[in-house]
């Protein structure tokens, strides 16, 4: 092949994204999300987009977005879903506990759900392999990471006795996350302190719990409150010398231990499967629930530095991302 020929190839696979978008019918989805934009609502937003991209749809040439964020209660979060609706979309995607709204208001358009918590639990679905709803998408809660994080924990901290749980109870499937993280310490030998709080104006509350309950180190589920809160957790560890694992990757990120969970990049990338697939006909009932299918283990040496601790090797070579 010559050069010319190769230009031309090279010219050609550069346009076939845009000639497949452009061949697709136009697609209005509606996007409804409990978190603010700014930060990590853009982080997973930016990264749903992407996946429709790479599936032909292109925001500006056949796909339509109309947004909500961030609504100050259920109630205002329920008028959002109520205003989409009027807009007459394909679909409804919803992140966060936003679908538990949507479920409420929106049985008459298909629920694609990015969702944190237990679907079944939180009466979106009766059933991972067969939705009964309108309702179908990805449940980031993977139960069997749980005693792993806490077994990482362990290698960088091999003389801890006891850990702080701290869990947000209005977070769908909670009380199954902490039976497991119960027999997980119980398996290691680690005695634990549970303190449980309700959404985001008691995560002080519950820190200040944290400290008083001796624990070496704190283990937080990972949920849009514990995201939101990033910042306060490592403020607080490093003030108190009290560690924090957690399940997403932007908890270490904002200064944390170390995450060991779902890639929610990947994850929101996937999320637009979903939406392909009801676009070209395919019921929610047609589409099982997924749990991620790609974890990772997020340390951060940095606050490791800070805190005096010493991450080994083990532990090091294990990471798919170390914060310098």
């Amino acid at each position: 092949m010559n050069r010319r020929d190769s230009l031309a190839a090279l010219a050609a696979l550069c346009a076939a994204p845009r000639a497949y978008a452009q061949s697709l019918p136009p697609l209005r989805v509606a996007w409804l999300a409990a978190v603010p934009r700014e930060g990590f609502g853009q982080l997973f937003f930016g990264s749903f987009v992407e996946g429709l991209a790479a599936l032909g749809y292109v925001r500006g040439r056949n796909l339509y977005l109309d947004e909500r964020w961030s609504g100050n209660s259920p109630e205002e979060v329920e008028r959002q879903a109520a205003e989409l609706i009027a807009l007459k979309p394909a679909m409804i995607v919803t992140a966060g506990a936003a679908a538990r709204a949507a479920a409420k208001t929106a049985a008459s358009v298909p629920v694609v759900f990015g969702f944190s918590g237990d679907p079944i639990d939180a009466g979106l679905s009766t059933d991972f392999a067969r939705p009964d709803r309108n309702m179908t998408g990805i449940s980031f809660m993977m139960l069997d990471l749980v005693g792993k994080r806490i077994e990482i924990l362990k290698e960088v901290m091999p003389r801890i006795g006891r850990i702080a749980v701290l869990s947000n109870q209005l977070h769908p499937g909670e009380p199954r996350e902490y039976a497991v993280t119960r027999e997980a310490a119980d398996r290691l030998g680690i005695e634990v302190s549970y303190i449980p709080f309700k959404g985001v104006t008691e995560v002080e509350s519950a820190l200040a719990a944290a400290l008083q309950s001796r624990a070496d180190a704190g283990i937080v589920f990972p949920d849009a409150s514990t995201t939101a809160t990033s910042a306060t957790f490592a403020a607080f560890a490093l003030r108190h010398q009290m560690p924090f694992a957690s399940g997403w990757s932007a908890f270490a990120e904002a200064g944390n231990l170390l995450t060991y969970g779902p890639n929610l990049r990947i994850v929101w990338r996937r999320v637009a499967y979903y939406v392909d697939r009801i676009a070209k006909g395919a019921r929610p009932a047609e589409l099982p629930i997924e749990l991620p299918t790609t974890v990772e283990l997020v340390v951060n040496a940095r606050t490791a530095t800070a805190l005096g601790l010493k991450i080994p090797l083990s532990v090091l070579l294990r990471a798919d991302r170390v914060i310098e």
